[in-house]
C-alpha cells in the first residue's frame, strides 16, 4: 500500500495547510490537517506514526483514524517493529504474521484491539458422525498431528449404530459477591433469596434485561459476611455471558433497592459463576449445556478397526480414566482427552477457547453390552458445554463458516437455544469418538507409533548433518566404554534393550 490513502493530500484546503510557512514544525501542519479533517487519511504513514508517538493519537484508534482498516493495521505494525530488539531476527518476525485480504470491520469493537493482523491454523474434518440419526462433518482447527485422524477413525467405529444424545440441563451462570453489615444479615438475605415465594420476584426483574435471558434457578453460599450469588439463566442461541451479567447487574441493583439496602455489591462476578477456572461447582451443578451421549459398538469392530477387545478396553478405562483421575484429585477430568476435541472444535466454530477450562469437564464410561456381553457400551457425560452459535467470534467469516457446515450458524428462528444445544450435542458426540479411539490405542499400544507418523514435523530434520550423526555416534561409543568398565552388560538377541545390568 502507498504511504498515503488513497485521495489528494496536496490539492485545496489540505494542501494550503500542509505548505503553509506559519507552523514551527512539521508535527503541527500534521496535527493542524487532523483538526480539521477530523481524520489522518490524508497524511502519509510517517506523519500518522509521528502524531502517534506525540500521543496525539492512540494507537488503538488507528483504524479509526485513517477510515482504513488495513492501513490502520500496517502503520500499527511500523510502530510495533519500532519497539522491538534490534536483531534482524526480530525485526523481521512480523513479516511472517499475515495481515492482508480479513475483514477487519468485524473485529473491530468486538473480537480484538490493537490488531496486528491474524493466526492461520489449519482446519480438518473429522466425519462422517452419525448422531441422531443425521450425519455431520465437524471442522475441527489443530496444529496437533494426529488428532483429527483419531477422532475421524473413532466416527468411523461408531457409524454402525451411530450416537445418541440428549440435553440434559441449559443455562448459563453468573456468580456476584455482596457484603452485608453482619453475617446474620448475610444468612437473611441467603433464606430470602432462596425461598421460592420470592424467586418471582427476581426472575422478573432479570427477565427484563433481554428478550432471550430467562432466569432458571438460584444458589447461594454464604462465607462470613460475603455472600455469593449463583443465578442461572437460559440465554438463547448466545453462549450468554454480556446477557446474564446485564440481567445480574440490574437485578442486585433491584434487590439493593428495594429490599437489601445494607447490601454491597463489591463484584458483579465473584469466582462463584464459575468462568475459565477448574471448579467443583460446574462440574456438580452444570454450566452452560449439560449433555450426556451414548453408543454402542459391535465387537467385531472394536477388534477389526479398533485393533483392541472388549474387555481390553473397559479394565483400561477403569484404571485410566476413572482410579487414575480419582488417584490425581481431578475435578471433572475422568476421560482420556476430552479438552484436546473441545479446543479444536471451540477455535473453529468462533466460541471462546478460554472455556475449554469447564467445557471440557467429562466423565467417559465404559461397560459390556448384548446378552453376551461381546459389544461395547460407552457413554460420555460432559455438564458444562458453555458454546453459542451467534455473537463473539461467531460473527467472523471462516468461523461462521464452520458453524454453516453444521447448520447451527446464527440464532434458530423458531426455538431459540436449539442451534447451541445442537453445537453442544455435536461437541459431546465428537469427544466420544476421540475417547473411544484415543483409548483403543492406548489398549493396543499404538499411541506412540501413530504420533511418530502423524505427529512429528519433517521440516527441520534435514538439518541433521552428517557431521552431527557422527558426533551422535561416538558419544554412544564413548558411553559404552565407559559403562563397560563399571557393568557387564546383557543385550537381547536383536541387540535392542538391556536385560540386564549386573555390577563388576
Amino acid at each position: 500500500m502507498n504511504s498515503r490513502s488513497v485521495g489528494s493530500a496536496d490539492t485545496g484546503p489540505i494542501s494550503k495547510i500542509r505548505h503553509t510557512n506559519k507552523f514551527s514544525s512539521p508535527i503541527q501542519g500534521s496535527i493542524a490537517i487532523y483538526k480539521a479533517e477530523g481524520s489522518v487519511k490524508n497524511l502519509t504513514d510517517e506523519e500518522i506514526l509521528h502524531l502517534v508517538r506525540e500521543k496525539h493519537i492512540p494507537s488503538h484508534q488507528l483504524e479509526k483514524a485513517c477510515e482504513n482498516y488495513e492501513r490502520g493495521v500496517i502503520i500499527r505494525r511500523k510502530l510495533v517493529r519500532e519497539g522491538l530488539p534490534p536483531s534482524k531476527e526480530t525485526q523481521d518476525s512480523l513479516a511472517e504474521l499475515p495481515y492482508q485480504n480479513y475483514d477487519y470491520t468485524k473485529v473491530l469493537g468486538a473480537c480484538c484491539e490493537n490488531v496486528i493482523g491474524y493466526i492461520p491454523v489449519p482446519v480438518g474434518v473429522a466425519g462422517p458422525l452419525v448422531l441422531d440419526g443425521k450425519t455431520y462433518q465437524v471442522p475441527m482447527a489443530t496444529t496437533e498431528g494426529c488428532l483429527i485422524a483419531s477422532t475421524n477413525r473413532g466416527c468411523r467405529a461408531l457409524s454402525t449404530n451411530g450416537i445418541k444424545s440428549s440435553v440434559v440441563a441449559d443455562g448459563m451462570s453468573r456468580g456476584p459477591v455482596v457484603k452485608f453489615p453482619s453475617a446474620v444479615q448475610g444468612g437473611r438475605a441467603m433464606l430470602w433469596l432462596e425461598n421460592p415465594n420470592n424467586f418471582e420476584k427476581i426472575k422478573s426483574s432479570f427477565d427484563s434485561s433481554s428478550r432471550f435471558a430467562r432466569l432458571q434457578k438460584i444458589h447461594c453460599s454464604l462465607a462470613g459476611r460475603y455472600l455469593f450469588i449463583r443465578l442461572v439463566a437460559k440465554t438463547g442461541d448466545a453462549m450468554g455471558m454480556n446477557m446474564i451479567s446485564k440481567g445480574t447487574e440490574i437485578t442486585l441493583k433491584k434487590l439493593q433497592e428495594d429490599v437489601f439496602p445494607e447490601m454491597e455489591i463489591l463484584s458483579l462476578s465473584g469466582n462463584f459463576c464459575t468462568d475459565k477456572k477448574p471448579a467443583a461447582v460446574n462440574w456438580v451443578e452444570g454450566r452452560g449445556k449439560s449433555v450426556v451421549v451414548e453408543a454402542v459398538v459391535p465387537g467385531n469392530v472394536v477388534e477389526s478397526l479398533l485393533k483392541t477387545t472388549v474387555p481390553a478396553l473397559i479394565e483400561l478405562n477403569i484404571a485410566k480414566n476413572l482410579v487414575g483421575s480419582a488417584m490425581a484429585g481431578s475435578i471433572g477430568g475422568f476421560n482420556a482427552h476430552a479438552s484436546n476435541i473441545v479446543t479444536a472444535i471451540f477455535i473453529a466454530t468462533g466460541q471462546d477457547p478460554a472455556q475449554n477450562v469447564g467445557s471440557s469437564n467429562c466423565m467417559t464410561l465404559m461397560e459390556p453390552w448384548g446378552e453376551d456381553g461381546n459389544d461395547l457400551y460407552i457413554s460420555c457425560s460432559m455438564p458444562s458445554i458453555e458454546v453459542g452459535t451467534v455473537g463473539g467470534g461467531t460473527i467472523l467469516a471462516p468461523q461462521a463458516a464452520c458453524l454453516k457446515m453444521l447448520g447451527v450458524n446464527g440464532p434458530h428462528q423458531e426455538s431459540p437455544g436449539e442451534n447451541s444445544r445442537t453445537l453442544a450435542r455435536i461437541i459431546c458426540a465428537t469427544v466420544l469418538a476421540g475417547e473411544l479411539s484415543l483409548m483403543s490405542a492406548l489398549s493396543a499400544g499404538q499411541l506412540v507409533k501413530s504420533h511418530m507418523k502423524h505427529n512429528r514435523s519433517s521440516t527441520n530434520l534435514s538439518s541433521v548433518s552428517e557431521a552431527k550423526s557422527n558426533t551422535i555416534e561416538k558419544s554412544v561409543d564413548s558411553l559404552a566404554h565407559s559403562l563397560s568398565k563399571n557393568f557387564t552388560l546383557g543385550i537381547d538377541i536383536q541387540g535392542s534393550f538391556p536385560i540386564g545390568c549386573k555390577p563388576v
